[in-house]
């Protein structure tokens, strides 16, 4: 297995792996190793069935039902389809803020139990922008000051489907998913379940507020985190390859897409959800 470091920041790429053929318990331990020692991990392969895709999961965990019940894939309902091709001009904002992906988050902060990690298979690629970024926040947690990190040590926030701090909104909700998805708590520094290292816990596009502040002191608080955990030296920035296949650990990475692609060129993904624990 051989393991190449995609940034100083996080991720490595896997080579010598065939996906199409089950791995050994030595390959798969040796796999969770590096995920955890690198947050994010390329595994290079050719686009997957719904059936395999979801057994190279399950080497990473426990697979998770996602929300949206009309992008799940009829054969494996833990697998879903995510498409963000702009089919027309009109498709396409002039300001790109407005699109979703392109704010930073992380995946499921609004469930009660979050995602442990997402894996997310490329099937078609545009031939240009496109990229999927990240950031590394157990490093921006490592990096406060202990002033700054006995702030944020005990404070929580409010997760939400939606809120206002966001520029773009999400995708709409049935009825019976919006039942699913009231607003919860999370500490604004989490302790990696794996690992026990701390990284600052903060989406986005889904933290609305922290609790016991005001509005503004909230606002401020939360403008500061995204500055500071957004820095360039905790990012890597994915180009994609078609059949590419990312798994990230969503309790100490964000990411963002580069949503500046042409009208037309498919951009077309398959996602899973590893089911993770209730942050503390």
């Amino acid at each position: 297995m051989q393991v190449m470091p995609l940034s100083d920041a996080l991720g490595a790429k896997i080579g010598d792996l065939d996906l199409t053929e089950r791995l050994s318990d030595d390959h798969v331990a040796a796999l969770h190793g590096h995920f955890l020692d690198h947050h994010l991990l390329c595994l290079e392969s050719d686009p997957l069935s719904d059936g395999d895709f979801a057994r190279v999961a399950r080497y990473f965990g426990t697979l998770q039902t996602q929300l949206i019940r009309r992008i799940r894939s009829a054969t494996v309902p833990e697998v879903s389809t995510l498409e963000s091709t702009y089919k027309s001009a009109e498709d396409k904002p002039d300001d790109l803020t407005m699109v979703r992906l392109s704010g930073w988050h992380t995946d499921d902060s609004y469930f009660a139990v979050p995602a442990k990690a997402t894996m997310l298979q490329a099937l078609d690629v545009p031939e240009s922008g496109g990229q999927t970024k990240f950031a590394n926040t157990v490093q921006a947690y490592a990096d406060l000051s202990p002033a700054d990190k006995r702030r944020l040590d005990g404070l929580k926030a409010v997760h939400g489907y939606d809120t206002p701090r966001a520029p773009g909104r999400p995708v709409a909700r049935t009825r019976e998913e919006a039942a699913e998805t009231p607003d919860v708590i999370h500490p604004l520094a989490r302790t990696h379940d794996d690992t026990g290292h701390k990284a600052i816990y903060f989406n986005p596009n889904r933290t609305d507020r922290v609790e016991g502040l005001s509005r503004a002191e909230s606002d401020a608080l939360l403008d500061w985190l995204y500055d500071h955990i957004t820095q360039p030296c905790y990012q890597y920035h994915h180009n994609w390859t078609r059949g590419d296949i990312l798994v990230w650990d969503n309790r100490c990475l964000i990411h963002a897409v580069n949503t500046d692609y042409p009208v037309g060129q498919r951009r077309r993904h398959q996602r899973i959800l590893l089911e993770g624990g209730k942050p503390v």
